[in-house]
């Protein structure tokens, strides 16, 4: 179902995250003339959510998220399935084995 942490709960708590902490303060404070004006003020609060703001989220123990992807890049790394090119044809392409 939509809109229940139970099913999506990191992508639930961030909507809440940034509702709170972007759209209720944004929205008091100005009013945007056009959907480019406002996607730059989201931009800057992205970066900085990502990048200065310390989490208490898993596995970032009051570091950023940018800190966190940048240490554990590595494990992603190794985890991650090759794309290879399928004989029969240049356009599939399928995860190896």
């Amino acid at each position: 179902k939509a809109n229940h942490p139970q099913t999506n709960g990191i992508c639930e708590r961030f909507h809440r995250t940034m509702k709170q902490e972007f759209y209720d303060i944004a929205f008091r404070k100005k009013i945007y003339a056009s959907l480019e004006e406002l996607q730059v003020d989201v931009d800057h609060w992205i970066a900085k959510y990502n990048e200065t703001r310390p989490h208490s989220g898993k596995y970032c123990y009051g570091k950023t998220p940018m800190q966190t992807f940048r240490e554990t890049k590595h494990l992603a790394t190794e985890k991650t399935i090759p794309v290879v090119e399928s004989p029969d044809s240049a356009n599939n392409l399928t995860r190896a084995a």
